[in-house]
C-alpha cells in the first residue's frame, strides 16, 4: 500500500514538471530565426545537471523520511517515502529551473516572453 502511496506522489510531483516552450508574443518576429533562438537557447538548460539535483534530493528525503519513520516505528518505510517524495521535488524544482533559463535567454535576445 505505501508503495503504491509512493508512485503516485511520484507521479503527480512529475506532472508538474511539464516543460512547454515559452510563450511569445510573435508579432514582428521572424519565425525562422525565432526557432533557431529557441533551439540555442534550449541547449543552455542542459548544463542543468538534473540527475544530481534528484539524487541529492532523494537522499535527504531518505534520511529525513528514515528519521520520521523511526519515531513512528518503521524507518525503512520511511526512508523509501522520503527518497521518493524528495527525488521527484528536485527533478520539478530541475526542470522549474531548465525552463526559466530558456525563458531569460530568448528575454536576452529581444523576444516579448509572456509565461
Amino acid at each position: 500500500m505505501v508503495h503504491i502511496r509512493c508512485l503516485v506522489l511520484a507521479l503527480l510531483l512529475a506532472g508538474c514538471a511539464a516543460n512547454p516552450d515559452p510563450i511569445v508574443d510573435m508579432q514582428g518576429v521572424d519565425p525562422v530565426r525565432y526557432q533557431q533562438d529557441l533551439a540555442d537557447c534550449k541547449t543552455y538548460k542542459d548544463q542543468i545537471r538534473t540527475e544530481v539535483g534528484v539524487a541529492k534530493g532523494a537522499a535527504g528525503g531518505a534520511a529525513v523520511g528514515g528519521a520520521i519513520g523511526a519515531i513512528t516505528g518503521d524507518a525503512a518505510q520511511g526512508a523509501g517515502v522520503g527518497a521518493v517524495a524528495g527525488g521527484a521535488e528536485s527533478a520539478r524544482l530541475n526542470e522549474r529551473e531548465k525552463q526559466r533559463v530558456v525563458k531569460n535567454c530568448m528575454r536576452g535576445r529581444g523576444y516579448r516572453v509572456l509565461n
